[in-house]
């Protein structure tokens, strides 16, 4: 059984695409825990309504970086950590971290990458820059996580048609109800690949 941990940073709405998808049998894992930086969102509510552990840790808590670091790593090791999945979680992940789980953390954007990725691309931002540009098409995009922002090799994405009448928070929302289909179907893949390495 694949040990999933989810990074979040917001209200969850993927987060909560994940916990149905494991909760329906389409993803073959668990969710071990849920790391937040931030308190009083609604992921963590999630987590808490469906009895899943989580933990607070922001790096402004530690005295010095690398305490952070290391204990962010214990705690992926005491939930015996085998996928991460990051799904709206506003930090930049530890190079030690991705050197740790390389190929094993997953993240959703909101835009067809390569296009309007990197530093300073994310939430409605995004969004933004896509109609002020004009495109007539955007998207999401499954990726795994490299040492640089949404620059990792591309699982999976999904297409949707950006209409005359949109604006950001429109594009928005049609774009998340494809992430929520998407982000399950990429991680039940994954899971599926390191149960049958486990299991070999």
């Amino acid at each position: 059984m694949t040990n999933i941990v989810v990074f979040a940073s917001g209200s969850g709405t993927n987060f909560q695409a994940i916990i149905d998808a494991v909760e329906s049998g389409q993803i073959n894992g668990r969710i071990a825990g849920l790391i937040t930086n931030k308190s009083g969102i609604q992921a963590i509510e999630r987590a808490q309504k469906h009895d899943i552990e989580h933990r607070l840790l922001a790096p402004s808590q530690f005295s010095d970086r690398s305490r952070y670091i290391n204990t962010l790593l214990d705690q992926l090791t005491d939930w015996e950590t085998d996928l991460i999945v990051l799904a709206g979680y506003m930090l930049k992940i530890p190079p030690k971290v991705i050197e740790q789980f390389r190929g094993r953390i997953v993240n959703i954007h909101p835009s067809l990458l390569p296009k309007y990725g990197g530093k300073g691309f994310y939430g409605m931002r995004v969004h933004q820059a896509v109609i002020d540009n004009n495109e007539d098409k955007s998207g999401c995009t499954v990726h795994l996580v490299t040492e640089k922002y949404d620059d990792g090799p591309i699982l999976g994405q999904r297409k949707v048609p950006v209409k005359d009448s949109d604006d950001a928070d429109t594009l928005a929302d049609r774009i998340l109800k494809e992430e929520h289909k998407l982000f399950p179907e990429i991680i039940a893949q994954l899971t599926d690949k390191l149960n049958s390495k486990s299991n070999n």
